[in-house]
């Protein structure tokens, strides 16, 4: 147990429940403060000295913890959400309830942490996730734009989808109705307006990483590209921080789900808790080695031989990539150097 005061946290946008317990386990004070480090340092500073404080990780909730860590001298640990909510072994729910659990756990030493990101790494975040925001969208005007393709039922392009050729026969001489005519030419335009602002992004990324070793270092490895490498930058934040390449792939969502009981020994696909971006380029980058690296290229084969779904050999390729990638990347200086 520690010593001093443990304090838990349960974030709202405009306030913040709350409690502090003594290192018996007793409640001193649960309370609801405005959503400023000042509140909740002053209530808090009225029962002792803070020992540990603990915060579930939503949004916004990493940037208060930062505050409160340069600000109040505290030490502050982010709470995985999902994890704790198991842990309160109750259906019921409250911001008093919620807050006392989370300064239990911290106060014995069973908080399920998860990495307080730095403001410069969260930074960048928010730039790849907004990247992979448009990214989305563009697929979904593509979608659309095919949808509305087949409702026309039109015959043979003069050349393959989403050329440049293809775009000026679709806008200016595909065989389309009146209205059909009007909705893809308006789809095509938001398209192009994506495509563009996808460009600016990708240049304030470029800007914003210019000094960063770890991806300077990254883009030198086999299969990583630029979108992949600001990716992993941006959400594992450093390799070091992990025990293990298999720690690491776990993180990504790579790993194989153990799904056995008694005498029947199985796997159920991939872990689904995992950040959905990442493992996504990371399975991309599985298929360009596949395709390019011959190294990855005969154990494909090989597994495609004995019979593996291609899927899963993918994923296979991607998990045993990620892991050596940890150990190529686990020394490399990653102390804040993104340009801000």
């Amino acid at each position: 147990m520690i010593q001093g005061n443990a304090v838990g946290l349960d974030y709202h946008q405009h306030s913040v429940q709350v409690s502090v317990l003594n290192g018996a386990g007793r409640e001193l004070g649960n309370r609801a403060c405005p959503n400023r480090w000042e509140a909740i340092r002053d209530f808090a500073a009225g029962f002792g000295p803070v020992a540990r404080a603990a915060i579930e990780s939503c949004a916004g909730a990493a940037d208060l913890a930062e505050e409160l860590v340069q600000h109040a001298g505290w030490s502050v640990d982010l709470a995985h959400p999902g994890y704790v909510a198991r842990m309160k072994g109750s259906p019921d729910k409250s911001d008093y309830s919620d807050a006392r659990l989370l300064g239990d756990l911290t106060r014995v030493g069973y908080l399920p942490k998860v990495w307080l990101a730095p403001q410069a790494v969260r930074e960048l975040r928010r730039l790849v996730r907004y990247r992979q925001q448009l990214a989305n969208e563009k697929r979904a005007v593509k979608l659309r734009i095919g949808a509305a393709l087949r409702e026309q039922r039109l015959g043979a392009a003069p050349a393959r989808r989403w050329t440049l050729r293809w775009l000026r026969w679709l806008e200016s001489e595909a065989p389309l109705s009146e209205q059909s005519r009007w909705i893809i030419g308006r789809q095509l335009a938001r398209l192009r307006q994506l495509e563009e602002e996808i460009k600016q992004v990708l240049a304030r990324l470029r800007e914003v990483t210019r000094d960063d070793p770890m991806v300077a270092r990254l883009l030198t490895q086999r299969g990583v590209g630029e979108v992949t490498a600001f990716t992993l930058r941006a959400e594992i934040g450093r390799f070091d921080r992990f025990n293990s390449g298999k720690q690491l792939s776990r993180f990504c969502g790579l790993s194989p789900r153990n799904a056995s009981s008694g005498q029947r020994q199985a796997d159920a696909g991939l872990i689904a808790a995992a950040n959905g971006a990442l493992r996504a380029v990371l399975i991309e980058a599985a298929h360009c080695l596949i395709r390019f690296d011959p190294r990855w290229h005969a154990l494909a084969q090989g597994m495609l031989r004995r019979g593996k779904p291609r899927n899963v050999v993918v994923a296979a390729v991607a998990n045993r990539w990620v892991r050596g990638l940890y150990h190529a990347m686990k020394g490399t200086h990653a102390d804040t150097n993104l340009n801000g």
